[in-house]
């Protein structure tokens, strides 16, 4: 009895020590991962926080070369030129313009397509995968020259429409990617709700519709994010089709990139490095301020979409 005692008094120890050494083997993975995480989450920042800092510098802390990080006095001023270079509310309203409606275009024909292949019995499926995947495979580049020469013979170059016409006949930026996903996504949900449908009287549209789409909302919201951010940052489909029409900020942002000598004058800088760094850094950041707007205000159900999609590939 004493022995038993003895043995149950001894063991808590080696199993308070036990509990312990996982407790702290557990911390230290977990710390590990939080300093391999917060390294590469900074080379990603790092561009952006560079960005932010140089632009709210003024003259002064320009030519200061004690100055690196954090600026000594804030400046708009480098804002308010670089908004006047860039025509920024022009570029804004192009931007709007050719983006919002092609990504909702590319957003609803994709997900249609995706639709049909995977819930249907479509003659040579595999092959229109294959193809799909070999198009994206395709650089742009290839493609841009006879599509002019289609669009020209109708005379749409110069016009808003090219975009639109892309995007309809679901050719629009990254398109396979976004018919890959729809399929994906179509084609994990059981056979039985279309079947439970057509019995209650629902036609192929109805089911589509009704069924399909609402339940195919994290999809939706990531392609047409997606969509909406790659259409955005186009600088070589747009720039070729829609010349003269509209100049979205990207578009303002390689011109005043290529011409910046020119515009010392128009707005009244005088010459030096550090402070065309500044007013370029503030145009950059005036360029893609409506995407990260964008990002923040959908955050939340973007990140909890790309989970219910897949696309981490978990």
């Amino acid at each position: 009895m004493k022995r038993s005692v003895k043995n149950s008094a001894s063991g808590k120890p080696k199993v308070f020590s036990r509990i312990t050494r996982a407790h702290g083997a557990d911390t230290a993975k977990k710390f590990a991962r939080f300093l391999i995480l917060t390294g590469l989450g900074f080379v990603f920042v790092y561009p952006l926080l560079y960005m932010i800092s140089v632009s709210f510098m003024d003259t002064k802390d320009l030519v200061d070369s004690t100055v690196s990080w954090i600026p000594t006095h804030l400046s708009f001023e480098s804002f308010i030129k670089a908004a006047k270079t860039l025509s920024f509310w022009k570029g804004f309203r192009d931007s709007l313009k050719m983006t919002v409606a092609p990504a909702a275009l590319q957003t609803f024909v994709l997900a249609a397509a995706g639709y049909g292949l995977a819930r249907y019995r479509v003659p040579l499926k595999k092959l229109w995968i294959a193809l799909s995947v070999v198009i994206f495979l395709i650089p742009v580049q290839v493609t841009m020259i006879p599509r002019f020469l289609l669009f020209n013979s109708y005379k749409l170059v110069g016009t808003i429409w090219p975009m639109y016409l892309i995007t309809l006949f679901g050719q629009g930026v990254k398109s396979s990617v976004f018919l890959l996903i729809y399929y994906n996504y179509f084609g994990s949900y059981s056979k039985s709700i279309d079947e439970a449908a057509r019995i209650d009287g629902a036609g192929p549209l109805r089911i589509f519709f009704s069924i399909a789409l609402p339940m195919a909302k994290p999809a939706l919201v990531v392609t047409y994010l997606f969509s909406f951010i790659w259409i955005w940052n186009d600088t070589v489909q747009l720039p070729q089709y829609s010349t003269g029409a509209v100049t979205t900020l990207p578009m303002h942002l390689q011109q005043f990139a290529e011409q910046f000598n020119k515009l010392y004058s128009s707005v009244g800088v005088s010459t030096g490095g550090a402070l065309n760094e500044s007013i370029q850094l503030a145009g950059t950041l005036l360029s893609i301020l409506p995407l990260i707007i964008l990002y923040f205000l959908v955050q939340r159900s973007f990140i909890v979409s790309i989970e219910k999609t897949g696309i981490t590939g978990e």
